[in-house]
């Protein structure tokens, strides 16, 4: 359990309604600082919810919230100076160009006219920008607007960034460069709380992960520890004589008490939920019963899978209490 003080975010029983709809539902986070920790749930989880609190737009209804040790309710001046938050809709002006925005943003934070121009030119130059500087940003592909908008984020570096689905709608090349960003910020020191839902988005950059749903913390870990959590992955095996293939799936179904599927490939076979020990039994009971597997792997379920999990188990709980 991470101390109070090595948290850039600790939010306990955060509640907030609109209207009749309760998007958080007495929801605890705990951010450990210099990380990237990723924040996931479905659309409506509560995700911008908690964001919006925890930057200062939004006030809970109930619960606390403190950012880099600072009440969010009490002091949001104190926080709003070490924090910076980029939304889901680039904030730019389009008819002008790069330079321009960021040299009206550093004016904006208080740097003079040589002092704006360096601060603008160091982040183009930091995020690839310099070759496209001076065109409008409306002629730009979303990729590269998204990389602007972080640099705009940027005008003063902050202790802890926001970041609120940063990679959505761009094109695998420009997600990519995205995600070389967010990890060079957090290897310079900066707490970034990323919302997202793409599940291979979280598994690159994230250290730790919560998974909301309902408005609540539904699971809280690192990937690793996640993925175990949901259980074992699948076993895929392929035999040396596919013509062997129901021989085989015979003998796993009786050994293991699993479904054992064929796979599209000849004398493949997969085999969900063994844990290690069953899968090496598993492939040893082939051999030494005339049996010979050619390859086989154990592959342990993608955070996708755990998502799906997770949230299926919440959906069955709450249609249970509705019966």
């Amino acid at each position: 359990m991470e101390a109070i003080s090595d948290l850039a975010v600790h939010a306990t029983g955060l509640t907030k309604r609109f209207g009749s709809t309760l998007a958080l539902d007495g929801l605890d986070l705990a951010v450990p600082a210099g990380t990237v920790y990723g924040f996931l749930g479905p659309n409506g989880a509560g995700k911008t919810t908690t964001l919006r609190i925890l930057a200062t737009l939004l006030r809970p209804d109930a619960g606390t919230a403190r950012v880099l040790g600072h009440d969010v309710v009490r002091e949001p001046e104190a926080v709003r100076a070490r924090i910076s938050l980029t939304g889901q809709f680039a904030c730019l002006d389009e008819d002008l160009t790069a330079r321009e925005n960021l040299r009206i943003l550093a004016r904006l934070v208080g740097n003079r006219g040589r002092a704006a121009h360096a601060r603008a030119q160091e982040l183009l130059d930091a995020f690839n920008l310099a070759d496209v500087t001076d065109r409008p940003v409306k002629t730009w592909s979303g990729g590269m607007r998204r990389r602007l908008d972080l640099a705009a984020s940027l005008i003063t570096t902050p202790d802890l960034l926001f970041l609120d689905e940063p990679s959505t709608g761009l094109d695998p090349a420009s997600r990519l460069q995205v995600w070389d960003t967010v990890q060079a910020l957090a290897d310079a020191g900066t707490t970034v709380l990323l919302t997202t839902q793409y599940l291979d988005e979280a598994d690159r950059l994230a250290s730790r992960i919560a998974v909301i749903d309902h408005g609540r913390v539904i699971a809280e870990g690192t990937p690793g520890e996640l993925k175990a959590e949901t259980g074992a992955g699948h076993l895929h095996i392929q035999l040396a004589s596919p013509g062997q293939g129901e021989q085989a799936q015979a003998a796993l179904a009786h050994l293991l008490d699993l479904p054992v599927h064929p796979d599209t490939e000849p004398g493949s076979l997969s085999v969900a939920g063994p844990a290690a020990d069953q899968a090496a039994l598993a492939v040893a009971h082939l051999e030494c019963n005339g049996i010979p597997v050619a390859a086989f792997a154990l592959a342990r379920p993608s955070l996708d899978e755990v998502f799906l999990a997770l949230t299926a188990r919440i959906q069955d709980s709450s249609k249970e209490h509705a019966a």
